[in-house]
């Protein structure tokens, strides 16, 4: 295979495994493991192909074409740097997916578990191969939703869904704050291209806009890799299945944050700013994860507080702002993904066969788990820095980095006095844990009898053990290579400084700070051995919990200002809300035509006498609407529907026949989704008497407000289509729609070809706003005695709710007059004609979008008309599936013109002669146009059942509703 695919093979990879694990998830848990371990053995032996490739210090690019009219491609990138996360992404999944084949419990069939883990390793992917800062960023938020549902795996616990929920809102917060530095950084590289932003780091450093730009990027950083203030989220995660913890929080999500400051450290590191910020950050996080550790009693709990404290140690390295700091720290990454990967395996060990991580509770397991305990000691060591073993290296590297004293004296001294002393906390929290689970005397009562885990469980901690112990013995040779390829990536290979990966280097201070540590710490473990189990929360900084400023902080967003807002403004109703939006919107328009001349005369004599009469006609309905709807909500309701038609005939008068039939559809939809909701609508509030003089005045104050709006909108709307222009946007479409779309209907052409991007984005929103409908509408359970007709608001139903229901529909179709069966009938005709309009789009009127209400106006007839009981017992609506369906289906076509080397969503088209139908036009953008269609069946027909459900039928379970199961 060419080396200039490999990239987009490995990132596609996992991805394509996580869906053919979810479809295939009938086939057994067997089926799912062998996916998730193939695919990153594959994606581990891929990558280690592209040795060659990224050994010479260069980086292999793949640019595919996404958005060329605005500078997006698709680039993956590999150097050396992204190639050594590509083997700890791929190296730990494949170790992961063989431990949780045996962690996991019997009956969890494990297929959505392990889809979510290979999304998630593909989503890892896409951020360490991103060549395109706007691309990498995409990943990184990829990365938070994976690992929200993975945290959350075990959803039926409290702990797992907080957990998950605290994760997914700090991280993604820091996202958004990344894509915002992001887009500064962009901005003043000129580029969004990785490349061009590492060589513009002068111009970088020299901007007005980088300090900005540096806190945005780092607010990404540190709340992704847990550092202080944002460090209280991991903790909290440990509910999640060891698995994830092993992968997400040793090896992978934890660590894009340091990624990130890694790659970016040749572009904004090297000043004052960066030094104080990052490197003070660091420093504070590697001192309080520490101490933290040391009074967890839970062993992830232990495991996550030291996580954060090497977090820390890593983020303090690349602050200090030397070339060997970030040696050092990338050396420290890989290390500590090894021992820590290891050290939750044997966590999650224990805790799957003595059944508890409490540290009180358990002791003395090396007797009945001999080759555990053995592991998790050269782990532990390897944590500890126990000389021999990796976890050593790296820290000697640290110690000597804090003795090179660049910033003062004061400083320099209080760096190496802290760093001593977190090291002291990292043996004692080590030593902790191994002596309180596996030494002492031995535990009694534990919910079960602890024996060895099974072979291959333990297999995977014995590789992660073993390779600390290989790296610890010979560095160089088994560490050596791949450390210098990637810290040339990041440094360049003439930048690279002298470093030793020996094991001795003589009597040194960093040596003898090590000797200091470590005596320290037993010295410490000793002191504090007996109390350690009285404490159930951190001495000094337990107060101070990141949790519970949290919480507060959701508390006064999602309550307290909102009922701070309701008690000062309280209100049942929505017009008053609505009165403010419209003058604001108002005054903002006046304000913004003051400065703007129109520069432009009304042409009177243009005017036809029949279009003004038509226009007079939809006036009339649109105030009359307005006048009924104190009295008489269904004619209110009839008279908008005569305002829109108004609309549809005026875009037939204008030419616009695409207009005008998506217009009357979406007009049709529109007022069903009203019927059916008019019962949901409260009474009117008796506040006022009808004669009185402030009711008079609220009236005559909203038609004053309302012409207000209404006029200056028309004047908006006919100035832009009055202001003389050089040269209109349509003459590009309309030149261009046949030439390179391939059709005659130029209004379809652009929705599915030159604005597809737009389509996509549209069609996206669109089902994320009908599974919202759906999901409020399982949660809202109108009163089983309130059921009555929608049309008939004061007719006095049956008491009993079946009885209601059934009166309801009797009501439906009575007010329809039409027999249910002559809608049963016309109920093919309807899809066919759907079919027609779809089938004729792309050059006369019609399209996707048309179809789609088509069908779905069909759908809602025979609901209304024979009820959603006898509708779902002969016809199967699964509008989830046809959402998601169309999603997929819009999503890889674009993808497939990226096959052929053409940007995202690029349509090809050409005529094939067949032998009965003849010259036929086939063009790629119908399967987008397809995508489109399904998206629009699903989304409208999920939300006008799911509302039919409602109001027509007696309350339903959840699985009853349509989706529920599908």
């Amino acid at each position: 295979m060419p080396d200039n695919i490999l990239p987009s093979t490995i990132l596609g990879l996992p991805f394509a495994a996580a869906v053919l694990v979810w479809l295939l998830r009938s086939r057994g848990r067997n089926l799912a493991v062998w996916l998730m371990t193939g695919t990153a053995l594959l994606g581990l032996l891929l990558s280690l192909w592209l040795y060659p490739a990224v050994a010479g210090g260069g980086a292999l690019r793949q640019v595919m074409p996404w958005v060329p009219g605005l500078g997006l491609d698709l680039v993956l990138r590999v150097d050396g740097f992204g190639w050594l996360f590509m083997l700890l992404v791929c190296g730990i999944g494949l170790l992961v997916g063989i431990y949780a084949r045996y962690y996991m419990p019997a009956d969890d069939p494990l297929t959505s578990f392990f889809a979510l883990l290979l999304a998630f390793m593909g989503s890892m992917l896409g951020i360490v191969m991103s060549g395109n800062v706007i691309q990498l960023v995409f990943f990184w938020e990829l990365t938070s939703l994976f690992s929200f549902l993975l945290i959350g795996y075990w959803h039926h616990g409290a702990s797992a869904r907080d957990g998950a929920r605290m994760a997914l809102v700090v991280t993604s917060g820091g996202g958004l704050c990344l894509l915002a530095g992001m887009l500064l950084l962009g901005h003043i590289a000129g580029s969004y291209d990785l490349d061009a932003i590492l060589a513009a780091g002068d111009a970088v450093r020299a901007h007005p806009w980088y300090t900005p730009t540096l806190l945005l990027i780092l607010l990404g950083a540190f709340t992704k890799s847990a550092q202080f203030p944002f460090h209280f989220w991991l903790p909290q995660a440990m509910s999640a299945p060891t698995p994830v913890s092993a992968y997400l929080h040793s090896a992978t999500m934890v660590k894009a944050g340091v990624f990130l400051l890694v790659r970016f450290w040749p572009v904004l590191g090297g000043t004052e700013e960066w030094f104080w910020i990052v490197g003070g950050t660091g420093l504070v996080t590697l001192v309080l994860g520490a101490y933290s550790a040391m009074f967890e009693q839970d062993l992830k709990g232990v495991l996550a507080y030291s996580t954060i404290s090497h977090l820390g140690l890593i983020t303090m390295l690349v602050g200090l702002g030397s070339a060997l700091g970030v040696v050092a720290a990338i050396f420290h990454i890989v290390n500590h993904a090894t021992f820590k990967a290891s050290l939750f395996m044997a966590a999650g060990a224990v805790d799957h066969e003595a059944g508890t991580r409490d540290l009180r509770k358990l002791g003395g397991l090396r007797r009945v788990m001999p080759v555990t305990a053995t592991l998790a000691l050269v782990a532990a060591a390897a944590m500890a820095g126990v000389p021999l073993l990796n976890g050593f290296l790296s820290k000697e590297m640290f110690f000597a980095e804090t003795l090179a004293g660049r910033h003062g004296p004061l400083l320099d001294v209080l760096s190496v006095v802290i760093a001593v002393a977190a090291s002291a906390f990292g043996v004692t929290y080590s030593i902790r844990f191994v002596r309180g689970v596996f030494f002492g005397r031995m535990a009694s009562c534990l919910p079960r009898q602890p024996h060895e885990p099974p072979l291959w469980m333990r297999v995977p901690i014995g590789l992660l053990a073993l390779a600390c112990l290989l790296v610890g013995v010979l560095p160089a040779r088994v560490i050596g290579p791949s450390l210098r390829v990637a810290a040339s990536a990041v440094l360049g290979a003439g930048h690279l400084p002298d470093y030793s990966l020996a094991i001795w280097h003589g009597l040194t201070t960093p040596l003898l700070m090590s000797v200091c540590a470590f005596a320290a710490g037993c010295l410490l473990f000793a002191a504090l051995r007996r109390r350690f189990d009285g404490f159930e929360a951190t001495p000094l900084t337990g107060r101070l919990s990141g949790k519970r400023m949290f919480e507060r902080v959701l508390a006064v967003l999602a309550a307290d200002i909102p009922r701070r807002i309701e008690r000062r403004y309280p209100s049942r109703r929505l017009q008053p809300q609505l009165l403010l939006i419209v003058l604001l919107a108002l005054v903002a328009g006046t304000l913004a035509a003051t400065s703007a001349p129109f520069g432009f005369r009304p042409r009177w004599s243009s005017v036809d006498p029949a279009f003004a009469l038509l226009w007079l006609l939809g006036a009339a309905c649109a105030i009359g609407a307005a006048s009924q709807a104190k009295f008489h909500r269904l004619a209110a309701l009839v008279l908008t529907g005569g305002a829109g038609l108004v609309s549809c005939v005026s875009f037939v008068w204008l030419s616009a026949p695409d207009l005008a039939a998506t217009q009357l559809l979406v007009e049709v939809v529109t007022t069903i989704l009203i019927l059916l909701g008019l019962r949901w609508l409260p009474k009117r509030i008796e506040g006022l008497a009808p004669e009185s003089r402030a009711h008079r005045f609220r009236r005559r104050r909203d038609v004053f407000i309302a012409m207000a709006v209404g006029l200056g909108v028309a004047s908006l709307a006919y100035a832009a289509m009055m202001h003389p222009v050089a040269d209109s946007i349509s003459r590009f479409f309309l030149e261009r729609a046949y030439t390179e779309g391939g059709g005659h209907n130029v209004v379809n052409v652009i929705l599915v070809d030159f604005r597809g991007f737009d389509t996509l984005g549209e069609i996206s929103v669109l089902a994320i706003v009908a599974l919202t409908v759906f999901a409020l509408l399982r949660r809202f359970r109108p009163a089983a005695e309130s059921i009555r007709a929608p049309f008939q608001p004061q007719r006095q139903v049956a008491p009993d709710a079946e009885e209601a229901a059934h009166a309801v529909d009797r009501s439906l179709t009575d007010y329809l007059m039409i027999p249910g069966l002559i809608i049963q009938l016309m109920f093919p005709v309807i899809l066919l004609f759907g079919l027609h309009l779809f089938l004729r789009g792309h050059d006369l009127p019609g399209g996707g979008f048309v179809a789609g209400i088509t069908v779905a106006v069909a759908l809602i007839l025979l609901y209304m008309a024979r009820g959603a009981r006898w509708v779902e017992a002969h016809l199967r609506v699964l509008p989830v599936r046809w959402i998601g369906l169309g999603l997929l289906l819009a999503v890889g076509t674009g993808l497939g013109s990226l096959a052929f080397g053409r940007p995202f969503l690029t349509s090809y088209f050409r005529y094939a002669e067949l032998p009965v139908l003849g010259k036929l036009p086939l063009a790629s953008a119908v399967l987008f146009d397809l995508g489109v269609f399904a998206v629009v069946v699903g989304a409208t027909t999920l939300m006008l059942i799911a509302l039919a459900h409602q109001s027509l039928r007696r309350p339903r379970q959840p699985a009853d509703l349509p989706g529920g199961q599908g």
